[in-house]
């Protein structure tokens, strides 16, 4: 396999989100609350080809409040492969603006040079999940294919925990009611009670981007590809049966020393043959 490998750039400090999206939807993002051109260079200088950054990080330099990204991207001498975003997608009284967020976001990352636009979400409400979200969401991640493709870009959903969509069944259900590709985020899809490698092969026409991620059961946490309760090899082997040979993302949240995890997942890709 020729696979390209990035690595997100979202362990270079705590994650979050804007807090203004509290009060305005339109502006709710994810956030890396750290230095992205210090990430953006180390995840260079530990051997990876690309990156991906959240939405909000991504936007601060679509604003201008940074030096331009293409630049720092050209000059560590990696690409922006994917941005990733989020919403609620359920709830109508507030779909428009989650929209236009997303609208900017994928038009920041096209004009950066991205290929892949990722998304999750879907609304866990207090009450319970109604019948109708599933098509809700469906309906919406429709929204997003179109925003996708009128920049150039390819859409995704990331099946996420704490979400209408965790594990196997719900991956089903709501890829019935939408086209979007599928990207598994391995880490999220086992601690849901997802066999992976078996996911990866039953949605393998689907999978054109992937997010490597290793993960340990107790206590919980996610991990470098070399360490967990996960099974990476086997996912590996998934990947190679089903001929994947797009981009690997590998993520780790959150980690002591993010350029040492970035190394320790990166060698063992690379052991493993991809």
């Amino acid at each position: 396999m020729a696979n390209k490998k990035a690595y997100h750039a979202n362990c270079w400090g705590a994650l979050g989100g804007d807090a203004v999206g509290v009060t305005s939807i339109a502006q709710l993002t994810y956030r890396t609350f750290g230095d992205m051109e210090r990430a953006i260079n180390e995840i260079a200088a530990s051997g990876y080809e690309g990156t991906e950054i959240f939405d909000a990080n991504l936007l601060d330099y679509a604003a201008g409040a940074f030096k331009g990204l293409k630049s720092v991207l050209r000059n560590a001498g990696i690409e922006l492969v994917a941005a990733y975003s989020g919403a609620n997608f359920i709830f109508d009284d507030i779909l428009a603006e989650e929209i236009s967020k997303l609208e900017r976001v994928a038009a920041a990352a096209a004009a950066c040079g991205a290929e892949h636009f990722v998304v999750g979400g879907g609304a866990k409400r207090a009450s319970g999940t109604r019948r109708d979200d599933i098509k809700k969401l469906g309906a919406a991640l429709e929204k997003v294919v179109r925003i996708a493709k009128k920049n150039g870009l390819r859409a995704h959903y990331h099946p996420h925990l704490s979400t209408i969509v965790e594990g196997p069944s719900d991956v089903r259900k709501v890829f019935k009611e939408t086209s979007i590709d599928f990207c598994p985020d391995t880490a999220h899809l086992a601690a849901a009670g997802g066999d992976v490698p078996a996911m990866i092969r039953e949605h393998a026409k689907r999978i054109s981007y992937v997010h490597l991620k290793g993960w340990q059961e107790r206590p919980f946490a996610f991990t470098p590809l070399d360490r967990g309760t996960l099974d990476i090899s086997a996912i590996i082997d998934a990947l190679k049966d089903i001929k994947f040979g797009g981009w690997i993302t590998a993520e780790l949240d959150s980690w002591p020393d993010p350029k040492a995890g970035a190394i320790q997942s990166l060698e063992f890709m690379r052991n493993a043959g991809l």
